[in-house]
């Protein structure tokens, strides 16, 4: 039997980190937005009405917060990756999808990376 994955998305949460290649551009916190994609089966939750059963889309987001005190990243890609596997490790989620979108050349909306990882990858 194929197990029933559903999707909880937290849309461009928006973080401030340190990111950057060139250390001037490290030397502050920048804006970026996080996307996320939790899957999992959120029946038992649903049918029972119980948080526990489920990942708390609030502590995720406050942990994705707390993560760049004091932290800092050259790539987004390094980034991105380290969302992944932070979230695969702490939450019940079977797969993830991280995207990280920064807003660094001028003539875009911004520059994004996605990562996919499912557990045990």
């Amino acid at each position: 039997m194929i197990p029933i994955l559903d999707t909880i998305t937290l849309c461009d949460l928006e973080v401030r980190y340190r990111v950057g290649v060139p250390d001037e551009e490290r030397a502050h916190p920048q804006r970026l937005l996080l996307t996320i994609e939790l899957d999992l089966d959120v029946g038992p939750a649903a049918r029972t009405d119980d948080l526990n059963l489920t990942i708390n889309y609030f502590a995720v987001s406050r942990r994705l917060l707390r993560l760049g005190a004091g932290r800092e990243w050259r790539l987004i890609e390094t980034l991105a990756e380290e969302i992944a596997g932070l979230l695969l490790t702490e939450y019940p989620a079977q797969a993830v999808r991280v995207e990280v979108k920064k807003f660094i050349l001028p003539e875009t909306r911004h520059v994004s990376v996605r990562v996919a990882r499912t557990r045990g990858r």
